[in-house]
């Protein structure tokens, strides 16, 4: 069974309302860092453009799905890491109105 998940006004821009399917069958990235992340999508962007080549349907399907299972996750991280920065160094405006 695929894992639908529809994005409702957080994430990109360009993800924004649409389905995503995540692969079934890829365990928890959580413990995963984004280093780790980004090498394992880094190894299956060449596998994804053989597929695309091949034109082997199937495996363009698992692979874009295992490829945005990674990217989802890779994105969870990177907008927390984020926003804990952005609290810690974020200044803080005051504007007032000068009668």
């Amino acid at each position: 069974m695929f894992m639908l998940e529809m994005i409702s006004g957080k994430g990109p821009p360009s993800r924004r309302g649409n389905i995503i399917m995540e692969h079934p069958l890829i365990p928890s990235l959580e413990a995963k860092t984004t280093d780790e992340l980004q090498k394992v999508m880094q190894e299956l962007v060449p596998k994804l453009t053989f597929a695309y080549r091949t034109q082997n349907g199937p495996l363009i399907n698992q692979l874009t799905m295992a490829l945005e299972s990674y990217r989802n996750e890779y994105h969870k991280k990177m907008t927390k890491q984020m926003d804990e920065l952005m609290g810690k160094h974020s200044p803080k405006i005051v504007i007032e109105k000068h009668q």
